[in-house]
């Protein structure tokens, strides 16, 4: 038989598809994949239903709609002082992923150096190496997940043609402050480099927190694509639209690749979602604390149980660092256990690593019901101990 792209044909399952079939496998409570147990916000939803019923259901604008053009540029112009040209500097995709994947084959070609941050969401490597890019991998590590002067002069090069940068970030929870975004900066601009910025959780962020996209630090505007998700903002993760905006040089080449992955992507969800970002600054506020609520919950519950809570600063997700328990087993020992013995999913994060794992760090979703968090909790109860439920 002729031998199948090497880059995709060796991958394992995703760690997130493998777990949630964990979780159906034992009945289990799935606290890993990220998703919220909750329908999402119901007036967005009606206006989805009746653009279907009453809206335009054929091929809608490659670009996005016009309306959702508008609204994404008036949106971010709001809370970030962004000023953004809805026609030339804003695009619709079918989802985050897609939106990624279309920016990275717009600026990566064979032989090009990408810096990536591991943890890395597991799209990026086998993407960039499609492209024929060459990832230049560095490491995060716990408790602060930070970035660093020496860290990134070890990587960055003339050969450095971008750079990946999750923030905030998923697993880690960590939403990065002006000072990691400038020191990122002046190496984007020292290399002449494209930073592509995976800026999905911008709203979900906690305790007074400002998420600070890098294209409004100075010298980055023309030179970094921000990609942004419906989803992740509404609480609608099946929905699947996201966001591209850049510069026209930018959006121009990642909208002729956007052309052959998905064209377009629903009109009704379109309408919804331009519906949905004007609403007032209060709903999102609302949704934050409704989430630091179950994430504190889900804090208190498995602190109460022994378990050493990594502080969760956006995301849906907190980390519970094993290593100070002395159970002899990694994160992903850890999670087949939980999974099997007390019916509770979770992430191990050193999945989210290519290559000098951390070894010792669980991811739980917190954006579910109170009822699913405290039933995880009642079934965790023993298992910081290593005793089997019986």
């Amino acid at each position: 038989m002729t031998s199948m792209n090497k880059v995709f044909a060796d991958l394992p399952v995703t760690v997130f598809e493998a777990m949630s079939q964990a979780a159906r496998d034992n009945n289990a409570i799935n606290l890993g994949q990220g998703f919220p147990d909750d329908p999402g916000p119901e007036d967005i939803r009606r206006a989805a239903a009746d653009a279907t019923v009453n809206g335009y259901n054929q091929y809608p604008s490659m670009m996005g709609i016009p309306e959702l053009r508008q609204a994404i540029a008036a949106h971010y112009g709001r809370w970030h002082k962004l000023s953004l040209d809805p026609m030339t500097e804003v695009m619709v995709t079918s989802g985050g992923t897609e939106a990624l994947t279309a920016s990275i084959l717009a600026v990566v070609e064979p032989g090009d150096e990408v810096v990536v941050f591991q943890p890395v969401y597991d799209s990026y490597l086998p993407i960039i190496r499609q492209a024929g890019g060459i990832p230049r991998l560095l490491r995060l590590e716990p408790p602060g997940w930070r970035l660093t002067e020496e860290m990134l002069a070890s990587v960055f090069n003339p050969k450095t043609k971008a750079v990946l940068f999750n923030n905030p970030l998923n697993p880690a929870a960590v939403v990065y402050p002006r000072e990691d975004l400038e020191l990122l900066a002046r190496f984007c601009q020292k290399f002449d480099t494209i930073a592509i910025c995976d800026e999905v959780w911008e709203h979900v962020v906690f305790d007074g927190r400002e998420h600070i996209p890098l294209i409004t630090i100075p010298g980055m505007r023309d030179r970094t694509i921000k990609v942004g998700s419906a989803g992740k903002i509404f609480s609608l993760t099946g929905w699947k639209v996201g966001f591209v905006c850049a510069a026209p040089p930018l959006l121009r080449v990642a909208a002729k690749v956007h052309q052959f992955l998905t064209f377009t992507t629903a009109p009704n969800l379109q309408a919804a979602v331009a519906y949905g970002l004007g609403k007032p600054d209060e709903y999102f506020y609302d949704m934050r604390k409704e989430l630091a609520r179950s994430r504190d919950r889900l804090t208190k519950g498995l602190e109460s149980i022994g378990f050493p809570v990594l502080k969760s600063q956006g995301t849906y997700f907190l980390t519970v660092d094993l290593s100070p328990l002395g159970l002899n087993e990694t994160d992903v020992e850890f999670c087949r256990r939980i999974v099997s013995d007390y019916k509770v999913a979770a992430i191990p994060v050193s999945a989210f690593y290519e290559q000098d794992a951390v070894t010792s760090v669980v991811r739980f979703c917190f954006s579910k019901k109170d009822e699913t968090l405290d039933a995880a909790l009642e079934r965790l109860s023993d298992a910081v101990h290593g005793r089997r439920k019986r």
